[in-house]
């Protein structure tokens, strides 16, 4: 698990909690943090005990700024030469800030957003690359980009309006005005709102239940509603028939039966 005080992680009973620890400057990406984020999603996608993963940020303000831009656009440009070992891995890899908040990255296990504090910009865009999410009552969600003549290249543009009707994903787009996450949660783009103190207790309880169910089954999920999204109806139950064949040929289905038959909890080994 991860050491670093920026981006802290733990395990336990199959759930990896990540933590973006930067409160003191809205949990912004600089170039470490985005380094050990992308490293953290990568030691989650293959860590077998690691079955679901919650994402949340410290402090009460906000849930993740997205990018340091006054620390990385100066790298990025040129403007600045590396000054560590994290400036020379984003340098590297041009896409390194996009791996650290899931944007192009296929993830077929099931990550949760435990938003702490309002989810605006590259927040808001990290959040929309969860599967599940649990807000804090009174907090908030926006893409504000345009006000500033700039776009949400996150992923925002894209995924915004496959997750909640055109015109709702529109307004939020061109106004680029926030809005409550109570009114975004009868949109359909948030899951639970529950006061600030319990926003990562529900959202481990969240994690605890579907890390309950089969992994493979879960991943065949993820994978099927992703891949399928923007086929036809006939190619897309192809496509499903060849996702979800390993499923049933799994030792986890036969698990799952025993335990179905037996009125006893599965034992699954994503096998």
């Amino acid at each position: 698990m991860t050491t670093s005080t920026l981006i802290e992680t733990r395990l336990e009973n199959g759930v990896m909690v990540i933590t973006i620890n930067r409160p003191e400057k809205r949990n912004a990406l600089n170039p470490e943090m985005i380094v050990r984020l992308a490293d953290a999603w990568q030691e989650f996608r293959e860590s077998r005990a690691a079955r679901v993963a919650v994402l949340t940020g410290a402090g009460s303000q906000q849930f993740c700024a997205g990018a340091d831009l006054k620390s990385l656009e100066p790298l990025v440009s040129g403007h600045k030469p590396p000054q560590d070992t994290w400036d020379e891995r984003v340098l590297a890899d041009p896409r390194m800030i996009y791996k650290a908040v899931l944007y192009g990255v296929e993830m077929d296990k099931p990550v949760i957003a435990a938003l702490n504090g309002d989810a605006l910009g590259g927040g808001a865009e990290l959040m929309l690359a969860t599967h599940l999410r649990v807000a804090a009552a009174g907090s908030r969600i926006g893409l504000p980009e345009a006000r500033w003549s700039t776009v949400p290249a996150g992923g925002g543009m894209m995924r915004l309006p496959r997750q909640i009707p055109f015109a709702q994903a529109m307004e939020l787009l061109l106004t680029a005005d926030p809005i409550a996450v109570e009114t975004a949660q009868a949109m359909g783009l948030i899951n639970r709102v529950v006061p600030a103190e319990r926003v990562l207790e529900e959202a481990l309880a969240l994690a605890a239940r579907v890390a309950e169910n089969g992994p493979l089954a879960l991943a065949a999920i993820l994978q099927v509603t992703r891949r399928t999204a923007a086929l036809g109806l006939e190619e897309a139950q192809k496509l499903e028939a060849e996702i979800i064949k390993p499923v049933f040929t799994s030792k986890d289905i036969v698990e799952g039966m025993a335990a179905f038959a037996e009125k006893r909890k599965p034992d699954y080994q994503g096998e």
